[in-house]
């Protein structure tokens, strides 16, 4: 299976149509297996996935510690084509607990070098910060960042869940190539200024939480049981009657998946990619049978009756519950 291109945005690199977010393989989705994580990460890049997203504070490095791993083990052109994305700035507490966001431009220097250490290579192909930083402009963040690029460190700028004026002004300081941000059939909020704005811009979007951490995965079940510290268990999606109506529009979505002899993955990820070239979904897989279903997206083709079928099934604005608790909403200046 071919993986196809896309690229980010007017200057950035040519990458696979579909993207692998590493989180759940270290953080926020209970335990993962390290032996699986590794090998799903060389079936991505064996079934030509090159972009590999990743956070230095996801498992407070060890994500990254992870995938340098991967990689030293792989074979030399697999590591040669695997491009790496970093998103920084997240402070944490020992225990885990998280303390804010520093984007000031000596703590971004003093992130990237931690990052190279523990990911084994001498340069970042993206780095972002995560969440903006209310006491920094985004000016002086993005300044550093460029500065890294400067200096060979770095390759290419990109931005996280950033709202469109943040977006504006980034792009006037430094080349901007992509945008990270939640865009799923029930995760739209950026299609009505954010989306326009980046594509004025020529930025592309690299497109997370596609199956909205699996609740439209077609997996996932009212019954089950989630780990302690599961972001899911505090999520405001997966509580109560959302969590009932919510799995009620997977169930509508079911049908017409199974009429294309598809799954529900399948056809969620095939409607992010039909938005655009310019969106590169983030697949979340932490094995090899999640990641070869995934990939099983590209070879659907949706036709416009199939988009409207899916817009009848999940309209817009039809998920119950916001994407993120109370107080990491407030985090987010994409929802301001």
């Amino acid at each position: 299976m071919t993986t196809g291109t896309r690229t980010l945005g007017t200057t950035g690199p040519q990458v696979s149509a579909l993207g692998l977010g590493c989180m759940g393989m270290s953080a926020l989705y209970g335990g993962a297996d390290r032996a699986e994580s590794i090998a799903t990460l060389h079936a991505a890049l064996e079934a030509g996935v090159t972009l590999l997203d990743t956070g230095d504070f996801y498992g407070m490095g060890h994500n990254e510690l992870l995938i340098g791993e991967a990689l030293r083990a792989a074979p030399a052109a697999h590591r040669e084509q695997a491009l790496i994305s970093v998103k920084f700035g997240a402070l944490r507490d020992p225990d885990g607990a998280w303390a804010g966001y520093d984007g000031r431009p000596a703590a971004v220097k003093n992130f990237a070098a931690y990052s190279l250490q523990r990911l084994g290579t001498d340069h970042i192909d993206v780095y972002r910060i995560a969440r903006v930083d209310p006491d920094v402009p985004i000016e002086e963040t993005v300044g550093a960042i460029a500065e890294l690029v400067e200096r060979g460190y770095v390759r290419h700028i990109g931005l996280s869940e950033v709202g469109a004026e943040t977006l504006r002004r980034a792009a006037a300081t430094a080349p901007i190539t992509d945008l990270q941000i939640e865009y799923s059939l029930i995760s739209r909020g950026i299609e009505d200024e954010i989306l326009p704005t980046a594509r004025a811009l020529g930025v592309a979007v690299t497109a997370y939480g596609v199956l909205s951490r699996g609740l439209i995965s077609g997996h996932f079940t009212p019954d089950r049981q989630l780990a302690a510290g599961d972001f899911r268990s505090f999520s405001p999606r997966f509580q109560g009657d959302n969590l009932r109506h919510n799995l009620d529009l997977v169930e509508a979505l079911r049908k017409i998946a199974e009429q294309k002899g598809v799954t529900v993955a399948q056809i969620a990820i095939a409607w992010v990619l039909s938005r655009g070239e310019d969106i590169v979904p983030l697949v979340g897989a932490r094995r090899r049978d999640r990641l070869a279903e995934a990939l099983g997206a590209l070879e659907v083709r949706l036709d416009q009756a199939d988009l409207a079928a899916i817009e009848e099934a999940v309209p817009v604005g039809a998920a119950a519950g916001d994407r993120y608790p109370s107080a990491q909403m407030a985090h987010l200046d994409s929802e301001r």
